[in-house]
């Protein structure tokens, strides 16, 4: 089996209760936000992609697990965002326990591309630095690589606080990729109606 340096955990199990229907399953460009984040996701410069579900479980229609593409369901996922990246990070180092680096994003950023992931790959693999954030609006956040160095810290995450805290607290080993789509995100009605519209 391939050595596996850097793997990504795409966040998909929310209920999106705030938009009153799964934001996985959201039409963009064709594809569902999902399907859209699932193939830049296989696309960029990562041995493995596992893609987190919860609360819709298997009722939604993705791409078929394969070598690089794998799913997991996250039980606790009512707990919010912390729960789902430990749940995938625990089941990535269990399979590839020489894991370097994780990449975290999620499925309801509709502009994360490739392009996006490779430069967040290549800046840390020049750097080696501890975390390299997307940067947007002043604001440092995911998709965002993680060193194994900073597993533990991702391992006690609690609540829906996601890794911001962890990435704030790195200043002094941490690189940036400029974003500036980063900041849309669809939470409701209303920014999916603006989607459309961008």
């Amino acid at each position: 089996m391939t050595a596996v340096q850097t793997g990504i955990i795409l966040l998909a199990a929310g209920d999106s209760s705030r938009l009153g229907s799964p934001k996985q399953m959201l039409l963009y460009q064709g594809q569902t936000l999902l399907q859209k984040s699932i193939g830049a996701a296989l696309a960029a410069k990562a041995e493995q992609v596992l893609v987190v579900l919860g609360a819709t479980g298997s009722e939604i229609a993705v791409p078929p697990a394969s070598n690089q593409l794998q799913y997991i369901l996250n039980p606790g996922w009512q707990e919010g965002m912390a729960s789902s990246i430990r749940c995938g990070l625990e089941a990535l180092c269990n399979q590839w326990p020489q894991l370097e680096n994780v990449l975290v994003m999620a499925c309801d950023q509709p502009f994360v591309s490739t392009e996006v992931l490779d430069k967040l790959v290549t800046l840390q693999g020049q750097t080696g630095s501890l975390v390299v954030s997307s940067r947007y609006r002043d604001t440092a956040g995911i998709p965002a690589i993680f060193n194994k160095a900073l597993f533990p810290q991702l391992l006690q995450l609690k609540g829906d606080t996601g890794a911001r805290k962890i990435i704030a607290g790195q200043q002094e080993r941490i690189s940036f990729v400029d974003f500036p789509l980063g900041h849309i995100d669809i939470d409701t009605r209303e920014d999916y109606l603006g989607l459309q519209k961008h």
